[in-house]
């Protein structure tokens, strides 16, 4: 099977002399869930990054079969959806229904295509009734799905969700989980948490001091690196 993404010889340093990245391989191939582990500062978010080009070092990224450069970068952004670990960075519009048709109306849908598409989103993750509320008047998980329903509008085909439990009480965590195995998008997950990790991903890789060094399931890689894992 071809993967829909794969990195080579990713390296990367930050301008206080620190290497994020260094020679990483990586392969994520249509429809399953990788989950990225390893303590802070292992590069997990760096690598996750430059997956759509928010960061660039040296090596290749391809993305549904092209290369990640200057000419693609646009295309490529349009395959991948981000979900950040704080909503807030996602949600500023008066109305969850502006929010999450400004992406399509910004990448050329009419303002009715966009509201339409939006709507459909909406109604995918569970908020179509909530269309009309301003996006602060909302709980936490309420704010994750407008924000995954965001990305969703962009007609992604792989999702990156960068720690997605964070702020969310267990019910919230649960409905996630239960979202996220509904969504056929391929999908890489950067996580300390490691219960939902073990719900969600079919395999998983193992980051320390920028390289990935081991991978395997996720209770394979909690058994070999449990110090780590903080579990």
């Amino acid at each position: 099977m071809t993967p829909i993404l794969s990195a080579r010889a990713l390296r990367f340093q930050y301008e206080d002399g620190t290497k994020a990245l260094d020679g990483i391989d990586f392969d994520l191939f249509p429809g399953e869930t990788v989950a990225l582990l390893g303590p802070n500062g292992s590069g997990k978010t760096t690598f996750a990054l430059h997956l759509n080009g928010l960061l660039h070092g040296e090596g290749q990224v391809t993305v549904c079969g092209m290369v990640l450069d200057k000419k693609t970068l646009t295309a490529v952004r349009a395959k991948i959806g981000v979900v950040f670990q704080d909503s807030d960075e996602q949600l500023f519009m008066p109305t969850v229904l502006e929010d999450v048709a400004f992406g399509p109306r910004n990448h050329g849908l009419t303002p009715e295509q966009a509201i339409e598409r939006a709507r459909v989103c909406l109604q995918q993750v569970g908020m179509g009734e909530l269309a009309v509320k301003a996006p602060y008047h909302l709980s936490a998980g309420q704010k994750k799905r407008v924000a995954i329903a965001g990305v969703l509008a962009m007609a992604p085909e792989i999702l990156v969700l960068d720690e997605p439990t964070t702020y969310l009480d267990p019910p919230g965590q649960r409905e996630l989980l239960h979202l996220l195995r509904e969504l056929p998008q391929a999908k890489i997950l950067v996580t300390h948490d490691i219960h939902f990790a073990s719900a969600l991903a079919n395999r998983a890789v193992f980051f320390q001091k920028g390289r990935i060094v081991e991978e395997g399931t996720v209770q394979q890689l909690v058994e070999k690196f449990a110090w780590e894992c903080g579990d």
